[in-house]
């Protein structure tokens, strides 16, 4: 990444859409034009796998699945597996909310009615394509259908409450349960593979308006999902299947009591003894995707947090040495060149951790939000960055720049931030002042949350850390706020600081 430039984070469930949830339909591609019209070239996006407990992308039951709430109902019109009709009538959806539970049912069942009639032999031009794309990703596609399969019929408790044969993977247990499930299997390979067919047709659209996608992947995997239950040998699970150790982070800026994330810890040695080949499979499958990859937590493949699993909080921990240096290698090799890679090492890093980056040559993460209060030296203030770096107001875990500084920020960090970014002396809102400040400084990589190109407030914060609630992952953006002074604003600033699509090589 050495090229200046700037991008936008928006997830695709913020896009707009009349079907309660943003999706890969026109809404994205709206937002594509926009991106161009704004001069920026990235567009990044949060996992894009199905979401987990408390709607979360970073809890998903598979790291290789994608979220089949995304596929656009319009693109299926476009397949022949939908009709106008069958929009008809849609529920009268908030414009700026996720309505989570009316979304999945009224979305699932557009795509039973799809793949009911995708069974009956409707679409058969895509019947070359289905085929390909279910053999091209056998390896993750079947365990997943299966798992899924059998998740909706025992009720969706987790995987380790199923019969024990079950939970175990006994060979006779899942060939039975295959054959039993089969057509619930199939069902899940469809959406599988509609979302993958709209999803490279919008990439290839962002491509022809010169905007790449910026994707997440985030270091653990959930407990119950479909790569744990898989491959219960990679993590470390006591005997009856239950993990014995569980990641998070000690105390930090986020939280007094650290974050207990409770997802299993890997057996890094067992993965490292087999040539870490679910992860380079995991790598590849996410690159395929997109075409660049932030690593969030990057940290914890230098160190990581141990937590006892019967631990409430992330408090009382320790921390425990990773193979980091012979994963990036074994990575490297499998793709055949560097790592397209931003390592998020927010929290607490160490010498060691700047270290293996430095090594490798990724770019790190700064948040101006972290900036104030501290002093010229903080390391978050744009006249400490260095090119290699990617900088933010703001990540989905923040709240917004604005929300910031109207119920978070103390009165030093307040008196702090207006006279770095010129308020006193300058029409700009907070947030517009922060946004300047990222794109001037000699960080060769700047993304802005959409909120705080728009000023918006806390009322549109995406995630609050160590909570569940439904206003997480909840916010949604109007295509009416798309609007042209934004864009040319955001141009302007591009171009002033050489972040446009012909900018030079960065010194």
């Amino acid at each position: 990444m050495t090229r200046r430039q700037s991008g936008l984070l928006l997830h695709v469930t913020s896009l707009p859409s009349p079907f309660g949830i943003g999706d890969l339909g026109p809404g994205a591609h709206a937002f594509v034009d926009y991106l161009a019209r704004a001069g920026q070239t990235l567009w990044q996006v949060l996992p894009l796998v199905p979401p987990g407990y408390g709607h979360s992308p970073y809890a998903s039951p598979s790291t290789f699945a994608a979220d089949e709430l995304l596929v656009s109902p319009e693109r299926l019109i476009e397949d022949g597996l939908l009709s106008s009709g069958d929009l008809a009538g849609a529920p009268d959806f908030p414009a700026e909310r996720v309505a989570f539970g009316a979304v999945e049912t009224y979305k699932r069942a557009l795509l039973d009615l799809a793949y009911a009639r995708w069974r009956d032999g409707d679409a058969a031009h895509l019947s070359e394509d289905y085929i390909r794309f279910c053999n091209e990703h056998v390896d993750w596609l079947d365990r997943y259908a299966l798992f899924a399969a059998l998740k909706v019929a025992h009720g969706g408790v987790e995987w380790i409450e199923w019969p024990a044969p079950l939970a175990r993977r006994e060979e006779s247990a899942l060939i039975e349960a295959a054959h039993e499930h089969a057509g619930a299997m199939d069902r899940v390979r469809f959406g599988q593979f509609m979302f993958w067919r709209q999803w490279e047709a919008l990439h290839d659209y962002a491509r022809t308006r010169g905007v790449r996608i910026l994707g997440d992947l985030p270091i653990y995997v959930a407990f119950d999902s479909a790569d744990v239950w898989a491959h219960q040998g990679m993590f470390r699970l006591d005997a009856s299947g239950r993990p014995t150790h569980v990641a998070g982070v000690p105390p930090d800026y986020f939280s007094e009591t650290g974050q207990r994330w409770g997802n299993p810890l890997y057996r890094w040695d067992d993965m490292e003894a087999d040539g870490f080949s679910w992860w380079r499979r995991r790598f590849a499958h996410t690159a395929s995707l997109v075409d660049l990859v932030r690593l969030d937590h990057f940290r914890g493949l230098e160190a990581y947090w141990s937590v006892p699993a019967s631990e409430p909080t992330a408090i009382t921990g320790e921390w425990e040495k990773a193979p980091g240096e012979a994963l990036i290698r074994a990575l490297e090799a499998e793709s055949g060149s560097p790592l397209p890679m931003v390592a998020e090492d927010l929290g607490i890093i160490t010498p060691e951790v700047t270290a293996l980056m430095d090594r490798f040559s990724l770019a790190g993460m700064a948040v101006l939000q972290f900036a104030f209060g501290s002093g010229a030296a903080n390391s978050f203030l744009p006249h400490t960055y260095r090119p290699r770096l990617a900088a933010y107001t703001g990540t989905h875990d923040n709240n917004t720049f604005q929300g910031w500084w109207n119920e978070e920020a103390t009165p030093e960090e307040r008196e702090h931030a207006r006279a770095y970014l010129h308020l006193d002396h300058c029409t700009d809102s907070p947030a517009r002042a922060a946004v300047r400040a990222v794109m001037g400084s000699v960080a060769g990589t700047v993304v802005t949350p959409m909120q705080d190109v728009l000023g918006l407030g806390a009322e549109t914060r995406m995630n609050t850390p160590g909570t569940v609630s439904d206003e997480n992952w909840a916010w949604r953006v109007r295509e009416d706020q798309f609007t042209d002074e934004s864009a040319a604003w955001l141009r302007s600033l591009t171009e002033l600081y050489n972040r446009g699509p012909l900018a030079p090589e960065a010194r």
